[in-house]
């Protein structure tokens, strides 16, 4: 049974089907939810050995995934379940396995929509996949098409 559930969440539409999949589960199990949002590392690089940082620019975009965040929680908590949430910023795969063993997660659940290149598919990699070979739990992978 799981009791504590980790969804990453980012409020797209893959992610939108993901949460009510969790919605589901959590009233099934009476599990705990824990929503975080991954947002890229605010050091980016702009060519060669140089990077940038620009502190409006991460409080405007932490102010945006947190704004994300915030409503995938109150639909939760308006469904009656119990449920926490954060920002994160890093790695993606790195960040939700670090979460998932910081509150010991039975479960992750990540929304996946199929890319239809296959540069695409090469380019941006898949969350998913290596997610499933690093995570210390089971991991629903919600497929939208």
């Amino acid at each position: 049974m799981y009791k504590k559930i980790l969804l990453a969440y980012d409020g797209s539409a893959p992610g939108q089907r993901a949460l009510l999949d969790c919605e589901e589960i959590g009233q099934w199990s009476q599990s705990e939810l824990f929503l975080i949002a991954v947002m890229p590392s605010p050091i980016a690089p702009i060519g060669g050995e140089s990077w940038d940082y620009s502190p409006a620019d991460d409080g405007a975009e932490r102010a945006r995934y947190q704004s994300t965040l915030d409503a995938g929680i109150k639909r939760l908590r308006e469904a009656g379940l119990r449920s926490n949430g954060e920002v994160v910023a890093g790695n993606s795969v790195d960040e939700i396995v670090r979460v998932a063993r910081s509150i010991k997660a039975d479960l992750i659940v990540v929304g996946h929509k199929h890319l239809d290149s296959w540069a695409e598919r090469w380019w941006r990699g898949s969350i998913s996949k290596s997610l499933i070979e690093h995570a210390p739990c089971s991991v629903l992978v919600v497929i939208t098409t």
